[in-house]
């Protein structure tokens, strides 16, 4: 894309890194993930979307199960909020099964058990996140997730997958809602209190977990639509890589950079994302205090 548009790319040393490449295959994943120089220890949670049943945009089991793998890890996620094919259990789990999850990992669908609430510490939108009960049986928590469109978000990378993805499906409906009073009518909340929401339920996430958590962020079928559409539209750009951080914040600040500078038929997903004010989930993450919007960029290729 020309234009004026400036990316949060720094050399300031203190800044946190985040790594590319634009090798989306098995082994472009591990370079990814070994570049982090993570050491997860103790129960890990691989946190991904399982994906609408319909949709085929989801992370592909065989792209990931690789590294779910190396990190013997245990695929985890929660109900939907919206009539689908993952808003009951049983639904859900058929839906894991057919896309092919079940093959690769065991998973655990947190709030099948029930929920619990994690505290929002200086939010102004809700003040718990509502996740399943089972987000305590994990120590470390690695974050698969595709980086895209969305119909009410703008875009979703990791800090939707950490707020909107790991909430319970009564998580889910507060986030929308844009307080802590779920509204009868929960999408219809201000679009500014929902984005704002998500950046707090992330703080809150993250901040349980004190700080035992990855993220990759996987660009491709770059949609204007989410996983959770059965009927996305079809990706108009191409494909762009792989991109890694300790720091949800700087990762997705990243893939909307890389979005901003690609010439790729970039136009319907910004339009996306600048009509929606996606980028506020960001900009409260970072009043918030648990990432930064400028990072340093590593390129592995």
């Amino acid at each position: 894309m020309t234009g004026t548009y400036q990316p949060h790319i720094t050399d300031y040393p203190m800044a946190p890194t985040v790594y590319m490449t634009r090798d989306i295959s098995p082994a472009g994943l591990m370079k990814a993930y070994e570049a982090l120089g993570a050491r997860p220890r103790g129960k890990v949670a691989v946190k991904l979307s399982t994906g609408e049943g319909g949709n085929t945009h989801y992370l592909d089991p065989n792209l990931i199960k690789d590294l779910v793998h190396k990190l013997d890890g245990t695929i985890v996620e929660c109900n939907t909020a919206y009539a689908g094919t993952r808003d009951t259990f049983d639904a859900h789990w058929q839906t894991i099964k057919d896309h092919g999850f079940l093959d690769i990992a065991p998973v655990d669908i947190q709030d099948e058990e029930g929920e619990i609430t994690l505290p929002v510490e200086g939010g102004r939108r809700i003040t718990g996140d509502i996740v399943g009960s089972h987000f305590t049986n994990y120590d470390y928590y690695a974050v698969l997730s595709h980086f895209k469109g969305h119909v009410m978000g703008g875009f979703g990378g990791a800090l939707k997958n950490i707020s909107i993805g790991i909430a319970s499906a009564n998580g889910k409906k507060r986030i929308h809602s844009g307080q802590d009073e779920i509204l009868p009518d929960h999408f219809s909340g201000d679009q500014d209190s929902f984005l704002e929401a998500m950046a707090e339920a992330s703080s809150a996430v993250f901040n349980a977990l004190k700080g035992n958590m990855l993220f990759i962020n996987v660009m491709n079928h770059l949609s204007v639509d989410c996983d959770c559409d059965g009927n996305p539209h079809a990706p108009q750009m191409g494909d762009i890589g792989i991109l890694a951080s300790l720091d949800p914040v700087a990762v997705d600040q990243a893939c909307v950079d890389q979005i901003y500078l690609s010439d790729d038929n970039t136009g319907p997903l910004i339009e996306r994302m600048e009509s929606r004010h996606g980028i506020h989930i960001i900009e409260h993450a970072v009043e918030l205090g648990f990432g930064s919007r400028d990072y340093r960029l590593i390129d592995l290729d």
